[in-house]
């Protein structure tokens, strides 16, 4: 099923769901009782069904900004489930796939079979980003009157990157700065949540809006929030390894934390030299 979205009125976006047992419907009832995880996501405002169809009602995060810069960022270094890639059967059609995209990728005993796995595939997608070595990988942006950017699956070196979110900030120091205070406590927060202890939580992303009055950072996307099975405990942190349900979220936050500290840096000393420009003149 496709996801649909709507923004309406009075701030409020629709989302459509799979029905009342939907992951994310079920997901943001828990994180509105979360003292700690309310903080970092949208508000959660209801469900409906409307023509047989399920929806929920979130926090339209781009409602009281105006003409908005927005930058959508994938998190962890794993955004598949682990069901997904449980069937070791080799693939011909993935393997194709491999390919089309990089004939050099398969190995040698890869190339004679003509055919991998679904987990060898969705490494090796992964890993043509940042996701894999970060945590997190740069799905789209937006900047004011221009058209979204969705082409950044290949952003994946650390001068990549911070040319991206440097180019998104726009070099504001002010705007690194907020965006880098949310980040900090978003990730305090997620580490004392319950939910999160008690959860996977693969492909979330961080989204991040701004103009030029507010900065506004939130966690979205839980269609795969997934409970953990009893007596399984996650860092969010450590490698994933078939069975430990690690998916990255929380090393994904310190390195996009890292690399915005290095675009305020940058920010800072590109000001500290346009002043010094100045006086000179």
């Amino acid at each position: 099923m496709s996801s649909f979205i709507a923004p309406l009125a009075n701030g409020i976006v629709r989302k459509r769901i799979s029905g009342p047992n939907d992951t994310e419907l079920l997901a943001y009832r828990q994180l509105m009782v979360d003292p700690h995880a309310i903080k970092v996501v949208p508000k959660f405002l209801g469900v409906h069904q409307v023509a047989g169809e399920h929806f929920i009602d979130l926090h339209n995060m781009l409602h009281g900004f105006t003409e908005p810069n927005v930058m959508d960022i994938k998190m962890g270094f794993r955004t598949f489930t682990e069901s997904e890639v449980s069937n070791t059967a080799l693939r011909e059609d993935l393997y194709q796939k491999m390919i089309a995209v990089d004939p050099s990728a398969p190995s040698a005993d890869e190339h004679a079979r003509q055919a991998i796995t679904k987990l060898r595939y969705m490494q090796f997608r992964e890993n043509m980003s940042s996701t894999q070595e970060k945590g997190f990988r740069i799905e789209a942006l937006r900047m004011r009157g221009c058209s979204p950017v969705t082409d950044l699956k290949t952003i994946k070196t650390d001068h990549q990157i911070r040319t991206t979110i440097g180019h998104f900030v726009n070099g504001r120091r002010s705007i690194a700065k907020d965006i880098l205070k949310r980040l900090r406590q978003m990730r305090t927060l997620i580490e004392k949540s319950e939910f999160f202890q008690r959860h996977q939580v693969l492909g979330s992303s961080v989204f991040i809006v701004y103009d030029d009055q507010q900065v506004g950072v939130w966690l979205i996307d839980f269609a795969k929030a997934l409970p953990l099975p009893p007596g399984t405990k996650v860092t969010h942190r450590r490698r994933w390894q078939m069975g430990n349900c690690e998916e990255g979220l929380l090393h994904g936050f310190d390195e996009l934390i890292r690399t915005m500290e290095a675009v305020q840096q940058q920010a800072q000393h590109s000001s500290v030299r346009h002043q010094s420009r100045a006086t000179d003149v």
